[in-house]
């Protein structure tokens, strides 16, 4: 379980400091929304160690977060823009997550098969400059698979994506989820990609998480 406790921050001149409390299981996804400015992408780069809290705790299976720098923490960050590198090919793309000091012969076996996994394959050669939205952030969840961390997260990664692709992108993410372990959290402003994904829901309101509707094994929406 990946549990925030108390994460209090406040930025320069903000006048009530956030502070969230959060678990996220394993093998779902949990939810995160509210307005503009309310702190979603705050939460996360708290999660990912771009800052730090001037109290609380955050832990993944009891583990201590906290004193990890970015790089080595068990998260991976995937944007509504990819970040992918447009000169590469979506195989050099997704090879980025492979970790150092693999054989090569090995490592272009792995980018195969997670191609293969995000329904890219045949595409590993072509250059990410020519590839669609949603293939973009299917080569990113490629490059995830590859980390192999165990906490994913979600900033508005559907919202460039038009309704037939974002509804299999993020069917996609619901299955790597489930099939992977993965702690997702999920930060969106579409109640339609909450309600379908979702088995917990938080909302932020004056600083803080509250909890919303759950249900069981199944959905979660915005009321």
């Amino acid at each position: 379980m990946l549990r925030a406790d108390d994460l209090v921050y406040a930025h320069k001149g903000q006048a009530e400091p956030y502070r969230f409390t959060l678990e996220a299981a394993p093998g779902a996804v949990t939810a995160v929304s509210g307005a503009s400015g309310s702190g979603k992408s705050t939460l996360l780069d708290l999660i990912a160690g771009f800052l730090r809290p001037a109290s609380g705790s955050l832990t993944l299976d009891g583990r201590d977060l906290l004193p990890l720098p970015p790089e080595t923490r068990p998260v991976s960050l995937l944007l509504q823009a990819d970040n992918l590198f447009e000169h590469l090919s979506a195989a050099e793309n997704a090879a980025l997550g492979l970790p150092r000091g693999l054989d090569r012969q090995a490592g272009r076996a792995r980018v195969a098969a997670a191609l293969d996994e995000v329904g890219l394959a045949g595409f590993a050669d072509q250059p990410a400059s020519t590839l669609s939205g949603g293939q973009k952030q299917r080569v990113a969840l490629a490059r995830t698979l590859l980390r192999g961390r165990p906490v994913l997260l979600l900033d508005e990664p559907f919202s460039a994506l038009d309704d037939e692709t974002r509804r299999g992108t993020r069917d996609l993410v619901g299955r790597l989820t489930r099939e992977q372990g993965w702690h997702t959290i999920l930060v969106s402003h579409h109640a339609d990609d909450v309600a379908a994904l979702a088995q917990r829901h938080y909302r932020i309101a004056e600083g803080r998480l509250l909890p919303v509707r759950q249900q069981d094994g199944g959905q979660a929406g915005i009321p």
